[in-house]
């Protein structure tokens, strides 16, 4: 998953999300040198992303990407489920999104010095293009795309991925609503976090 479904699905402790957001960073055993809830953290990222690799739902989608994309589809995959996710947001969380992404702005500006060094380096344009708010904008997909293949080994194929995107809106959609219940109860089952989902007001 990407970024805004891996803090979502860290439940309402700070330390645990700060932990679940830098998890790629912290290769390893590293994770020991942290404090407990940021250990968790990590180890929550690493449990979301196992799950999310494994799983027949967001293989299917990944062989639609994989002729440009190879071996780095489900990084796009990810983008794609944090756009669905922005998108329907009220349907997994009571807090409106602007509120829950400054909020966590703000945590990762208080704990910066906690933040691997990889990951302080991107914080800053993360926060001021509000990336985690603009995933919801087929043109914030683009420039998250873009951004990654910039500063990541992603391939430049933005320009593909998002006419995939555009020609299997709808499958992308289902694939993402038979999956992320799916992620949130593995989440439940085997971390203990309960995200309140389905939400009463959810139709």
């Amino acid at each position: 998953m990407n970024l805004l479904a891996h803090i979502y699905l860290s439940g309402d402790n700070d330390l645990i999300k700060l932990g679940n957001f830098m998890g790629d960073y912290v290769k390893g055993k590293r994770y020991l040198n942290y404090r407990e809830p940021i250990q968790k953290g990590i180890l929550l990222h690493r449990s979301i992303d196992s799950f999310t690799d494994h799983h027949k739902k967001p293989k299917k989608v990944k062989k639609l990407l994989r002729p440009v994309y190879h071996k780095y589809s489900g990084i796009v995959v990810d983008i794609f489920y944090d756009h669905f996710l922005t998108l329907n947001w009220e349907e997994f969380s009571n807090t409106p999104l602007d509120r829950f992404v400054e909020e966590f702005h703000q945590l990762i500006r208080n704990k910066f010095r906690i933040l691997p060094a990889p990951v302080q380096s991107f914080v800053p344009r993360m926060i001021e293009h509000k990336r985690l708010l603009s995933y919801g904008e087929m043109e914030g997909l683009r420039k998250a795309l873009r951004v990654m293949a910039q500063y990541t080994t992603l391939p430049n194929e933005t320009g593909s991925a998002m006419k995939i995107l555009s020609d299997h809106y709808d499958y992308f959609s289902d694939n993402f609503f038979d999956f992320f219940p799916k992620l949130i109860e593995h989440v439940k089952k085997h971390h203990g976090i309960d995200l309140r989902y389905p939400l009463k007001s959810s139709k």
